[in-house]
């Protein structure tokens, strides 16, 4: 017993080994946009971009693509998922800070999937036209009705 009251002692005293330095500066925190293309998942907690560098990106259409063929096996075992859906064909179009998503078929429209869309083409429409893509409208229009024009921080924020 007294041995192990002598540890105790010696380790209070000798302390962990790592003496202390004074503050460390480590610059100014990033600001603005990141760079690069992004695609929306769905998570627990709302949607989360990620990013996708190593993707060509030719024109809107591949966003679309991109976002039905999911999310990456590791994005997976980090909780992410796509919620969107196409029945039939699509056709993206753009002009100066607005792209417009053409469903063939009329389909249920679920908050979560139609901000992946519009967060998604927002972010490729910055890549491929230079815009910033919080400034991008996205209006989607399936058969006859139209949603929109919607910009990707209705979809990100916490209300």
């Amino acid at each position: 017993m007294r041995r192990l009251a002598l540890l105790a002692v010696l380790a209070v005293l000798t302390g962990c080994g790592i003496t202390p330095t004074g503050v460390q500066r480590g610059g100014e925190p990033p600001t603005g946009i990141s760079n690069g293309m992004r695609l929306y998942f769905v998570s627990d907690s709302g949607l989360r971009g990620v990013a996708r560098h190593n993707r060509q990106l030719r024109n809107l259409d591949d966003i679309v693509k991109l976002l039905l063929a999911g999310p990456d096996a590791a994005e997976q075992r980090t909780g992410l998922s796509t919620l969107v859906y196409v029945s039939g064909s699509f056709h993206t179009s753009a002009a100066k800070n607005s792209v417009t998503l053409k469903l063939a078929r009329d389909q249920k429209a679920d908050w979560m999937a139609t901000g992946q869309l519009v967060c998604s083409l927002a972010r490729g429409h910055a890549v491929l036209k230079g815009s910033r893509p919080d400034h991008v409208q996205v209006t989607i229009v399936t058969g006859k009705r139209s949603a929109g024009p919607y910009r990707c921080p209705q979809f990100l924020s916490t209300e």
